[in-house]
């Protein structure tokens, strides 16, 4: 997994921010956490929601770096799209909100 940095930038805390804040997002780290790695067809399947909506849900949890994702050839050759939680830890205080937003640019004077 990849290693994140321990100090976040203003856009890297808005972007996790941003994907924590969906409750179908969360369900998804839940059910890898509890689970364990899963591909996006079984894991739709668990969540009940379709494929196209968790791969939507998944690509902005990456993004944030909140999981991984990893193609693999099964044994029968299919190609699936293997998910995990990604490797992170970070305690929200004022201190890191702080550090993070003096990293922000002008484009975010909302």
């Amino acid at each position: 997994m990849k290693d994140r940095p321990k100090h976040l930038t203003g856009d890297e805390l808005l972007a996790m921010l941003a994907a924590l804040s969906n409750p179908h997002r969360l369900r998804i780290i839940a059910a890898l956490r509890v689970g364990g790695r899963n591909y996006i067809s079984q894991l739709a399947r668990e969540l009940g929601i379709s494929r196209p909506l968790l791969h939507l849900h998944v690509q902005k949890l990456q993004d944030a770096g909140l999981v991984v994702s990893r193609m693999e050839v099964s044994a029968d050759g299919k190609a699936l799209n293997y998910i995990e939680v990604a490797d992170f830890e970070y305690a929200l205080t004022p201190d890191l909100i702080a550090a993070a937003a003096a990293s922000l640019g002008n484009d975010h004077n909302d």
